[in-house]
């Protein structure tokens, strides 16, 4: 009888737990991302998940900015750990909600990471994954700017695929999938409509102009790049990319 009881409460205090309004605490995170404070911020989504491990926002803002932390470092390594980490929170957001434009957004997001980190079969397979589950997002979302921009990544990543690249991509999609410098600043201009503050899907919009023979566009969307604040932990540092970008262009 008194372990049953003891039980009874347990059962209870977890679900007092599970219940708990963590909206809050999810305000105190996205006040730290917007003051550029990504570290604190992940650590506060985290400390959401110890309490309620299903909270597909927080499992969403960690996958992200896991993955945008990671970036940072030189080493493929520890790249490779954080973004297998990023992984693993976008899956579980994607468990807990298939049809939710977010869930998918970050597991394209994932995949677009380790790409940057894999080779081969490896490496193919997560191009695959970066334009299923980017698609599943604007499927649920047609105006999803962090979609539209792995969208537009993603045809850049396929266009600039190098022979043997090319051999294992055709494998895993069947054969060789559709992809342009048109399609890629189609998408990048749509998530420029979609989030006007999005500045890596500037300069990579530019270099795509670039590419595309189209100069004259390339300066006047790195001029109004380089003129915006700061809305995450790279932009200072993608803004200096931008700067390089535009002296040698002119």
């Amino acid at each position: 009888m008194k372990y049953g009881i003891l039980s009874v409460i347990a059962l209870l205090f977890a679900c007092m737990v599970y219940t708990q309004d963590m909206e809050p605490v999810l305000a105190e995170a996205a006040k730290l991302e917007k003051n550029l404070k990504e570290t604190e911020a992940l650590d506060t989504y985290i400390s959401v998940l110890k309490i309620q491990p299903s909270n597909v926002k927080a499992l969403c803002r960690a996958a992200e900015l896991t993955g945008r932390i990671g970036s940072r470092f030189k080493d493929d390594n520890k790249k490779t750990e954080y973004f297998t980490t990023a992984k693993s929170y976008a899956e579980a957001a994607l468990n807990q909600k298939q049809d939710y434009a977010d869930a998918n957004y970050t597991m394209a997001y994932a995949a677009m990471k380790m790409a940057t980190v894999t080779k081969g079969k490896e490496r193919a397979a997560c191009l695959r994954d970066m334009k299923y589950y980017a698609d599943s997002a604007l499927l649920f979302n047609p105006n999803h700017a962090g979609a539209l921009y792995i969208t537009g990544k993603w045809n850049i990543e396929i266009y600039d695929l190098n022979v043997a690249e090319k051999a294992a991509v055709k494998v895993l999609f069947g054969g060789m999938p559709k992809a342009s410098l048109e399609a890629a600043i189609l998408n990048f201009e749509k998530a420029r409509t979609a989030n006007p503050w999005m500045l890596v899907n500037y300069l990579d919009l530019a270099n795509t102009y670039v590419k595309n023979h189209s100069t004259g566009k390339a300066i006047d969307v790195l001029k109004k790049m380089v003129k915006m604040p700061p809305r995450t932990g790279d932009d200072e540092s993608l803004k200096a990319e931008g700067r390089t970008l535009l002296a040698s262009l002119q």
